[in-house]
């Protein structure tokens, strides 16, 4: 199957351009400026995709799912299946989900576990992370094993203690080991102990709406965890991702220390630019629940929501991925009624990422190029999928979304919404811009008649270390 699109603008992290793009087979075989040479080729492909007044980016790369994922009794309401195809249907092409070691399990079980929920399953690619829920020597010499196998980035919380959190003195080994296969640590900073405190004392004062699961995570606690995730990167010399951030002050940290030239970075995700504490998490009733995740939302009156659009300008945070941990209000969240803590953590939006970073386009936050830099091509060249992912460019995987700046997107649990959740948490939004085409490995899996894929076609990704380190 060859097909052309044509009279398109074909977007990168570089320019914007006007190309027409040949595909052929699974991949980008050339591009060419619009003249008669290409009037010729259109009659002799097999599919014209008509791009006018229309921008031609790579697909996108949502490198922070978490699909079927057990948390607080529970387990994440996307399966692979409805995962991969919600976000096929948003834009994105290529997840990478987070593979789980609980404590005293071995790695590899954890590993071979996820294959067992992905392969055969996705509508789109896939890779895995590897979380290390147990710092010891037997996950250490798996860590190696691992980047072997294309996992070359390794999570570990500074947060949950009994569930996965990791001391001091163990995420100083896993940097260690890090920094000596090349891989890269992602870290999800809070601290974990000092939270429990204060959720067990906002409990013993019978505070246990869903707004006190953002008061007892105040910013402190993930501006000191950042810092602390630094230093020990710093001292073994290890690459350090920061996952969610959040919170203006724990960003204002990583700058200082990107300034300096460490290989440290930081990610955010669509509910810390648009939600809020306020609005949100305070929402009368249990309604707030629909909003728990963790980093929680910050306060507007702070001003957390611009600052972190200004870091994302400033390449201080580099990408943005979604934490796509969703769980429905019905027997899910509604395990936390009368104690907060007991809410599952997540919120689903791996189906509206394109459009919500889009829609900082339109109101002026972002260039067309930079949305597609921290939606695409960064998260391609951090762990490991560039060139194959991430730019349209030839022998690059035909991964193309054909995306409408004058179109309209209203987004709501009966609008545009293909997640496995009862609700939308991103109700009533309204977003000037549409996903109008969506091509994976050339196959077209979204256009204006439906959608076209078929579970099982999306292949798992063998990943190398990533670009950025030096």
């Amino acid at each position: 199957m060859r097909t052309l699109i044509r009279n398109g603008l074909v977007v990168s992290p570089q320019g914007t351009q006007a190309m027409d793009v040949l595909v052929d087979g699974e991949t980008i075989a050339a591009l060419y400026e619009p003249g008669p040479q290409v009037d010729q080729l259109a009659t002799s492909v097999d599919r014209v995709i008509d791009a006018a007044g229309k921008y031609v980016v790579p697909g996108g790369i949502d490198a922070h799912t978490h699909m079927e994922l057990p948390f607080g009794g529970t387990f994440a309401s996307d399966t692979f299946e409805t995962g991969t195809r919600a976000a096929a249907w948003g834009g994105t092409t290529t997840i990478i989900d987070f593979a789980v070691q609980k404590y005293g399990e071995r790695v590899q079980d954890g590993l071979a576990a996820w294959h067992a929920k992905a392969d055969g399953n996705c509508f789109i690619d896939y890779g895995f992370h590897q979380i290390i829920g147990g710092v010891d020597d037997d996950s250490l010499k798996a860590m190696d094993e691992l980047v072997d196998e294309g996992i070359t980035s390794f999570k570990l919380f500074m947060a949950y203690p009994g569930v996965f959190y990791s001391d001091d003195g163990q995420i100083l080994r896993a940097m260690q080991q890090a920094r000596n296969n090349g891989s890269t640590i992602m870290m999800h900073a809070e601290n974990g102990i000092a939270i429990d405190v204060l959720v067990s004392q906002a409990l013993a004062r019978g505070d246990t709406a869903p707004i006190n699961h953002g008061l007892t995570r105040p910013w402190e606690t993930e501006e000191e965890a950042t810092h602390r995730a630094i230093m020990l990167a710093r001292m073994t010399g290890a690459p350090l991702y920061i996952v969610h951030m959040s919170a203006k002050q724990a960003v204002n940290t990583l700058q200082q220390a990107r300034d300096e030239g460490l290989n440290v970075f930081g990610e955010t995700c669509p509910q810390y630019l648009y939600l809020s504490l306020e609005e949100n998490l305070g929402a009368p009733g249990f309604e707030g629940a629909k909003w728990v995740c963790s980093t929680p939302l910050r306060s507007r009156e702070e001003g957390h929501q611009d600052e972190l659009w200004r870091y994302l300008r400033t390449n201080d945070l580099s990408i943005v991925s979604t934490d796509h941990c969703p769980f429905c209000m019905k027997e899910q969240k509604e395990l936390g009624v009368g104690d907060f803590s007991k809410i599952p953590n997540g919120i689903g939006s791996v189906e509206h990422r394109m459009d919500l970073i889009y829609q900082g386009v339109a109101d002026g936050k972002l260039s067309v190029q930079r949305w597609v830099e921290l939606c695409s091509t960064t998260p391609a060249r951090m762990f490991g999928l560039y060139p194959q992912k991430g730019v349209i460019a030839p022998g690059s995987d035909a991964d193309i979304v054909v995306y409408d700046p004058n179109g309209h997107t209203s987004i709501g649990y009966e609008k545009t919404h293909h997640m496995n959740m009862d609700h939308s948490a991103w109700e009533g939004y309204e977003i000037d811009g549409h996903v109008d085409v969506v091509m994976s490995r050339g196959e077209v899996l979204v256009d204006d008649e439906g959608f076209h894929g078929s579970k099982g076609r999306g292949r798992y990704l063998k990943r190398g270390l990533s670009q950025y380190l030096i």
